[in-house]
């Protein structure tokens, strides 16, 4: 009697610790492991009450500033993460959420976002850009980029990184089996998990080791 309520004790315990898993402890697992929803149902970006931000635009990232964002080295010959297509916040977004942090005496967010969408194959991403806007305000990102693809599902996967909230789409057609892109995804997503905490939104301008604006990298001395 003893032991079954030890037992029980024990898986309850198990069942409490899954629960709060924090968001950034999602791993990457395998594509057939990855929870896809048809895109009328998956979960998009959330804004709390924070309304405001929703005004905030952000751009379609160059391929190199992905790499940068992730502290990832560049590659040589083929185009990085080929099927994926990200989205960075804009200098405006990057000043207002500094002037909207000052004039509410710190209870704005200060929190960015940056969202990646990692599409199925090249084809399909080369399809969906010329659709998309190359800039688009936050309030506009579930509307037409997430529940605009029909006929599409996505799994969703959301880091919070300091002040930088990472969300990340797997898409795929929704007559699909598996993800042909799981590569591409799972290194997408180990990096993100690797990187550290941005104590400053701003070090997306910088370098992938600047965590911080105030960060001044060691000048070289000539001998």
């Amino acid at each position: 009697m003893a032991e079954e309520k030890l037992n029980t004790t024990t898986t309850k315990k198990k069942n409490k610790k899954q629960k709060h898993q924090h968001p950034n402890d999602q791993t990457a697992k395998t594509s057939s492991d990855f929870s896809f929803k048809p895109s009328s149902d998956v979960k998009g970006l959330r804004f709390g009450g924070q309304f405001i931000v929703k005004s905030f635009t952000v751009r379609r990232a160059r391929p190199l500033e992905l790499l940068r964002l992730l502290s990832l080295p560049p590659t040589k010959h083929t185009p990085p993460f080929a099927s994926t297509s990200a989205y960075l916040p804009t200098n405006f977004t990057i000043l207002a959420h500094h002037a909207w942090h000052t004039l509410t005496l710190g209870l704005g967010t200060k929190k960015s976002k940056v969202v990646v969408f990692v599409f199925e194959s090249e084809t399909m991403k080369s399809a969906m850009e010329r659709l998309w806007p190359a800039e688009i305000p936050l309030g506009e990102v579930n509307k037409k980029l997430i529940r605009g693809l029909t006929g599409c599902e996505m799994a969703r996967f959301k880091f919070r990184k300091g002040c930088v909230t990472f969300y990340v789409y797997a898409v795929r057609r929704s007559d699909s089996s598996g993800f042909m892109c799981a590569d591409d995804l799972r290194t997408i997503l180990q990096s993100v998990v690797a990187l550290k905490d941005f104590i400053d939104h701003t070090a997306m301008l910088a370098m992938p080791n600047q965590r911080t604006i105030s960060y001044a990298p060691p000048l070289a001395v000539a001998h």
